[in-house]
């Protein structure tokens, strides 16, 4: 029976370990350390039968013994090997003092293997060497079956050290370097220890390191120069440059005096005063007759080539650059300056200013007497377009100077054809305005008195309010330009009043708004009236304009607010490769106009606070309130007047006469404040308009964008201010009103607004405009 193997005690930490134990019977498992058996018993051999074990004697009490101990199973290996890796996993806790005695023990075997690692090294080094010197016949005592490691550069081993070239050394060993003398012999001072270690520190470090002459300067810490950053250094110091110590040509510099082109014949490279007088001087002496006037005539060139030429312009603004110097890209940011967007084939590039323009001269002058300094947008981009003979649509914001921008290209189209005499007379008018309004016809009407009066050409209107026998009477002598409404103009060719046998310009002004008012019909009879023997051909041919100024075809001219469906019909039927400009974000107001936005609920609030508003101070007349309905304007007019302002009315119901005393008490300025409904929100241009009050919120988006544009005109600035209230939120584009204020960069979005219900999503009924009952063609216009 097997006594059970125990595992032997681990061993204590920093002791030797035990001798290890014979190896097991089996070579299935790696040997492990077991309990060694005791001394066998002694054996009987008298007998002569062989080596017999002893039978010791047995004791009371004890149980049976074994004869003989028996090798450890496999099992059993493999558990105490399985216990020992569990103990060894464990965590063993260790104390503070057992602790720094490990660290201190692990310390000190570092200190021994470092000091042990410097031993075999000097060793090493001094069997490679030798203390006299390496020898190739083995006298030094060098072991050739050990292998060296090598501790340096070969240059830096002191056997290897070259003293001259290869044909001048010696023969044979080179003998090692002479130890420094300690000692003076003619004194017989001994050195100082100080000196003394000095001198041991020179010979150690001169026999491990060699000649100080031949060490290697590198060093791990320098930073080390990149290679890729400068291949070759062009730039040289005059110090290095030493041929001008030897060679004599150096010693006298001349200057290089030559003429021509390039620096200014040699003597600078600007046109500096000094530089100019001494060129001068040269060709004065080498032509007194004409070389000061060939100097100055070459210094003009060089200065001009200075201004224009090279990158210079590049870093230029549009508006530093003359006109022969503007790129694409200058033209781009020009555009981009002014708002302006164009589209269709061939178009030229914009206006900068009126001298640019290409327009006669005489009209350059009755331009600078009417007052015009700068162009705006919208004639800028126009004028090169039509002086072309290009059919034009102009899209544009209301108060943008789209006036001037068709009437200046129609004169001079017109001045190109012959004058107006007893031979042509009856045979209509050379071009003919269309607008939507009464007002708009005769504002337009003045405009172009401006320009035509002084060119010796007569224009004539024809509006509703007036008898066609008394417009028929001024049209007697004839007119080169009719400014007409649809209805009127109409009526007045259905009598033979008006023909239009020689008509080749064609000008529809608020397009938009005459659609609206339900002259579609009106306008198609009108340009069917026209002439087909001086229509366009609807080719290529139509965008070029040499092929157009050979021959005078009709030009066709639109402009509106926005682009209806019925609009684009018009346009697509009677235009012929139109080009089309657009000036601003259309449908939005201009950024000139602050826009506040107020809620108010219920009449008499909205009375009191206009009360406020008037006698605050802060706007200065002209002032315009606009109301829905025509018979609320008398209501509100009485209502102001009682607060101690003169206010007129303009609405539908009012005579022609009515109409044009309002206006014109209100330029003139007798009056301080115009009651009108949305009659007077297109095309009725009033000079300094401060405010504009929407008493009643209007009853689309487009008619509050056409109000607010009464004010804010010319590049002036203006104020807005809409009452609306809940009445208001189901004819009223609630939404698009918050978009608009929110794209305004000087408007801010009230909080009512803000969180009303019909604010956070499109939609809203919209009804029908009630500008003053006109309809059908507009007769009573």
């Amino acid at each position: 029976m097997a006594h059970d193997v125990l595992p032997p005690p681990p061993p204590e930490p920093f002791s030797r370990p035990p001798s290890p134990p014979p190896p097991p019977s089996t070579d299935l498992v790696p040997p492990l350390p077991v309990k060694v058996p005791p001394p066998p018993p002694p054996t009987n051999e008298e007998d002569g039968v062989g080596p017999q074990l002893v039978q010791p004697k047995k004791k009371k009490g004890w149980g049976p013994s074994t004869t003989r101990k028996q090798p450890p199973s496999i099992e059993d290996i493999l558990k105490v090997k399985r216990e020992q890796e569990e103990a060894a996993s464990k965590p063993k806790y260790l104390n503070k003092a057992q602790r720094e005695r490990i660290a201190l023990e692990r310390r000190q075997q570092e200190v021994e293997e470092a000091r042990r690692k410097k031993i075999r090294e000097a060793a090493q080094n001094r069997r490679f060497y030798g203390e006299t010197g390496f020898t190739n016949d083995g006298a030094s005592g060098f072991d050739y079956d050990k292998p060296v490691i090598p501790t340096g550069p070969r240059a830096m081993r002191a056997a290897d050290i070259p003293t001259g070239p290869a044909s001048m050394r010696q023969k044979g060993d080179m003998p090692p370097p002479q130890v420094p003398k300690l000692g003076d012999k003619r004194t017989g001072k001994r050195p100082s220890p100080e000196d003394a270690e000095a001198v041991e520190a020179a010979l150690i470090r001169q026999r491990y390191m060699g000649a100080e002459q031949n060490q290697s300067t590198f060093s791990a810490k320098k930073k080390r120069r990149r290679t890729t950053e400068k291949k070759f250094n062009f730039e040289w110091n005059e110090e290095e440059d030493t041929s001008q110590d030897f060679n004599p040509i150096y010693a006298q510099r001349v200057e290089a005096n030559f003429y021509g082109r390039g620096r200014l014949g040699g003597y600078t490279d600007d046109v500096t005063e000094a530089g100019a007088r001494k060129f001068i001087k040269a060709l004065e002496e080498r032509d007194p007759e004409t070389g000061r006037q060939r100097a100055e005539a070459i210094l003009e060139m060089e200065r001009r080539r200075k201004e224009e030429g090279g990158r210079s312009q590049l870093d230029k603004h549009w508006s530093e650059k003359k006109l022969e110097n503007m790129r694409e890209r200058d033209w781009r940011i020009f555009k981009e300056d002014y708002n302006i967007q164009t589209k269709g084939g061939s178009i030229p590039n914009p206006m900068r200013n009126w001298e640019e323009s290409g327009l006669p001269d005489k009209l350059l002058r009755i331009i600078d007497q009417v007052g015009y300094v700068e162009p705006s947008p919208v004639q800028r981009a126009a004028i090169p377009i039509a002086l072309q003979h290009r059919d034009l649509i102009g899209v544009a914001v209301t108060g943008s100077g789209k006036t001037a921008s068709f009437l200046l290209p129609l004169l001079v189209y017109i001045s190109r054809l012959p004058p107006l005499d007893s031979r042509n007379r009856n045979d209509g008018p050379y071009a003919i305005i269309l607008a939507p309004t009464r007002e708009l016809a005769q504002q337009i009407e003045v405009e172009a008195r401006k320009f035509a009066s002084p060119l010796g050409f007569k224009t004539a209107v024809l509006v509703g309010g007036h008898s066609i026998e008394e417009q028929a009477f001024s049209l007697r002598d004839g007119a080169e330009i009719i400014i007409a409404t649809p209805g009127r103009l109409l009526d007045c060719i259905e009598r033979r009043v008006v023909v239009l046998s020689q008509c080749c310009y064609v000008i529809m002004d608020e397009a938009d708004r005459m659609i609206d008012f339900g002259f579609e019909e009106p306008v198609n009879k009108i340009l069917d009236a026209l002439p087909v023997s001086n229509e366009k051909p609807d080719t290529d041919i139509a965008e070029d304009s040499t092929a157009m100024s050979r021959q005078l075809y009709r030009q066709t001219m639109m402009y509106t607010a926005t682009m209806p469906i019925a609009v684009e019909r018009i346009a697509r039927k009677y235009l012929r490769r139109p080009a089309t400009v657009m000036i601003g974000n259309i449908g939005e107001a201009v950024e000139t106009v602050e826009q506040r936005v107020e809620y108010i609920q219920g009449e008499e609030k909205r009375k009191k606070r206009l009360q406020e508003i008037l006698t605050s101070g802060e706007f200065a007349p002209p002032i315009i309130v606009f109301v829905n309905i025509k018979r609320n304007c008398d209501a509100v007019a009485r209502d102001i007047k009682h607060m101690g302002f003169n206010a007129v009315t303009l609405h539908g119901s009012k005579t022609q006469d009515q109409r044009e005393a309002a206006l014109d008490s209100l330029r003139k300025g007798h009056s301080d404040v115009l009651v009108a409904t949305d009659l007077a929100g297109r095309g009725i241009d009033i000079q300094d308009v401060s405010l504009v009050v929407n008493f009643n919120m209007a009853t689309s988006i487009e008619s509050y964008t056409h109000r607010i544009g009464r004010t804010g005109r010319a590049g002036k600035t203006g104020v807005a201010i809409t009452f609306w209230g809940n009445e208001d939120s189901d004819v009223l584009q609630v939404y698009d009103l918050r978009q608009m204020l929110q794209k305004s960069q000087i408007s801010k979005v009230p909080e009512d607004l803000r969180k009303h219900e019909a604010a956070q999503q499109k939609g809203g009924r919209k009804k029908a405009p009630d500008s003053g009952g006109f309809g059908g063609k507009g007769a009573i216009m």
